[in-house]
């Protein structure tokens, strides 16, 4: 009895039908990316104070520049800041004051301070030549600031949410059904929440994306692995993840030319109403048709692959039947856990997940906060990336999967710590430290989802992963929680969190089985033996 493999093989393991497919696919990672981070620039927060009334009319009269207009009109910051309040303003009534346009404000004698202050009552104005950004059209500043964090953790939310049932939904309705339907919801909700009238409606369509929007993607993703054989699965999930990586890389060009968040939100969108022609496009998963037995749907896709490859279709039905679980209709979260390699498998890859959402989004956001270009920043936050997927894909099947997981974790891990404890006066050396650490999570966060599939059987495969990623969402949930509260007790010890929880993310991984040059589990009993026929293959070769 023929392996699923050979079929491939057969048909062509990895044609120019297998590539047009996979090249598609990446079309939609580079653009899922625009969701996963673009929030950033739909966000920007420019330089902001307190509108007060009269103000407008005083500066008209007077002839002030805005440096003057803040100079006499704004109280300092907090502590003796040099900067100008942004949340709090003189309880003043500026159009009935006594004062001059070179001293409007006759109450203060002596330079003291003792003016009444209010909350920006009547808005907030913002700088000059700022972008529109949800932070301006819906005021989310000072005592509301906290709804742009609802906004991000509500869309992990969704994620967690979708993901799960997104997972179960393509092991029993398929790969690309699920995917078409993702991202046809991802396109309408996306198309909404430019068109939003309110902050209320902007975070309803930012869950209804979320809710979607990665599903199908992972749904592309273990499509794209099922399609070829073994040895050609790394190029095909690394090249995946690459393409998310470019796509952060192009992200800053198209925000320059598009800075208001309205037109930026429809650039993010119209695409993925083009990646609903993939319906003629891609095949459904034969791999999945065959678990579910569907013997003669699957027969039609490997002869379609084999002549658009080139090749002859020449298996006979009986050679090419998977092996099937009994349960391969109902996915459940117990099969997940329900014998002692599954277990183990699901808990260190869940540790893994976590950490890897925790500390890439982490750490990108930690990059936000030092200031400076925000275009700049975003670029080398995806160009970062290039390096951690030409290192998998030269070392993947030279050393394994295992090795480079582990390194990755273990990486992210002392370059945190030890950046923690070198003084800003050593600049460059803390930048490159944390570059280091950078490299290291891409590297674990390519390897996660890449070896996830490897270690389920086909029926629990898109579900296993779902369930497994539901962790990276509550990473998401928790980061910025992370960054911005434990950096105001020490603005390192985000980086000693980082650094601990990726030590430990690294050990795990070594208690994970070496899955080099193996063929896909297609049943639970295969990955209780993966251990055993590994084994067995070092010893025979």
């Amino acid at each position: 009895m023929a392996t699923f493999d050979d079929v491939l093989v057969n048909v062509g393991g990895f044609g120019r039908y297998q590539k047009m497919i996979f090249f598609l696919i990446y079309l939609t990672s580079a653009v899922f990316s625009y969701l996963y981070v673009g929030f950033v620039f739909l966000a920007v927060t420019p330089d902001h104070w307190c509108r007060s009334p009269g103000v407008t009319e005083l500066r008209d009269k007077c002839n002030w520049s805005l440096e003057q207009e803040k100079n006499y009109t704004l109280p300092l910051g907090q502590s003796g800041s040099s900067s100008y309040s942004q949340c709090e303003r003189y309880d003043v009534e500026w159009n009935s004051t006594l004062g001059s346009c070179e001293n409007p404000l006759l109450f203060i004698q002596n330079g003291s301070q003792d003016l009444p202050l209010t909350t920006c009552q009547d808005g907030w104005a913002f700088k000059n030549g700022s972008s529109s950004s949800i932070v301006t059209e819906f005021e989310l500043v000072c005592a509301d600031a906290w709804k742009l964090d609802l906004t991000q953790a509500c869309l992990n939310l969704g994620f967690m949410l979708g993901t799960i049932s997104m997972g179960y939904a393509a092991d029993i309705f398929g790969r690309k059904l699920c995917f078409l339907f993702a991202t046809f919801v991802t396109s309408v909700s996306g198309l909404l929440l430019a068109f939003s009238p309110s902050y209320t409606w902007f975070v309803i369509f930012r869950i209804l994306q979320g809710l979607f929007s990665r599903g199908g993607w992972l749904c592309a993703n273990v499509l794209i692995t099922e399609l070829v054989v073994s040895e050609y699965r790394r190029t095909a999930g690394i090249l995946n993840q690459l393409s998310f990586s470019f796509g952060v890389m192009l992200l800053p060009a198209i925000a320059y030319f598009l800075p208001a968040w309205r037109n930026l939100q429809l650039a993010f969108t119209i695409p993925n109403f083009l990646f609903l022609t993939y319906y003629w496009l891609i095949p459904e998963s034969p791999r999945w048709l065959l678990s579910q037995r569907k013997v003669a749907e699957a027969l039609k896709v490997l002869q379609q692959v084999a002549k658009r490859n080139g090749n002859i279709f020449s298996m006979k039905l009986e050679t090419i039947t998977i092996k099937n679980g009994k349960k391969t209709n109902c996915p459940s979260v117990i099969e997940l856990v329900r014998t002692p390699q599954m277990r183990k498998h699901t808990l260190i890859l869940m540790v893994n997940w976590f950490t890897s959402a925790l500390v890439y989004q982490g750490l990108v956001m930690r990059l936000g906060t030092l200031g400076g270009n925000i275009y700049l920043d975003v670029f080398i936050s995806g160009a970062v990336e290039i390096p951690a997927s030409v290192i998998i894909l030269l070392v993947i099947e030279r050393i394994g999967r295992r090795l480079p997981f582990a390194t990755g974790g273990l990486l992210l891990g002392v370059s945190c710590l030890t950046a923690a404890f070198i003084p800003d006066s050593v600049y460059w050396l803390k930048t490159a430290t944390i570059c280091l650490g950078r490299l290291g999570i891409t590297m674990s966060l390519e390897m996660v989802c890449f070896v996830n599939m490897e270690l389920y059987p086909t029926y629990l495969r898109n579900f296993a992963v779902s369930v497994c990623a539901v962790l990276s969402d509550i990473g998401g949930i928790i980061s910025p929680f992370i960054v911005y509260r434990l950096a105001a007790i020490w603005i390192e010890l985000p980086l000693i969190v980082f650094g601990v929880i990726g030590l430990i993310a690294g050990s795990l991984v070594l208690l994970l089985p070496e899955t080099k040059g193996l063929t896909l589990p297609d049943t639970i009993e295969d990955v209780e033996n993966i251990s055993f026929v590994m084994q067995f293959c070092l010893h025979t070769k």
